[in-house]
């Protein structure tokens, strides 16, 4: 199987995983009928969308904090000075 059909896959489950949870927290908060689905969607696309600025974020802030305490290059010991 191609690694690009597999990467769509994967990611259709994880959408429908999200949706599947948003709609049953908004079932059991107690929204009914065509409100239901509004809700569903909201929630399913303001995961995803949430989720997709979060993961590159997250990545950025761990390189950031990854070179402000380490040395340039792995080879060098940091000193401190008294």
């Amino acid at each position: 199987m191609e690694p690009k059909k597999i990467f769509i896959i994967l990611s259709l489950v994880w959408v429908m995983s999200i949706a599947l949870v948003s709609m049953g927290i908004a079932y059991a908060g107690g929204v009914r009928g065509i409100g239901l689905w509004g809700v569903w969607f909201f929630l399913t696309f303001g995961i995803v969308v949430v989720l997709a600025q979060l993961i590159p974020a997250g990545i950025l802030l761990s390189s950031f904090i990854g070179t402000a305490f380490s040395p340039f290059r792995k080879a060098e010991v940091s000193i401190r000075v008294a």
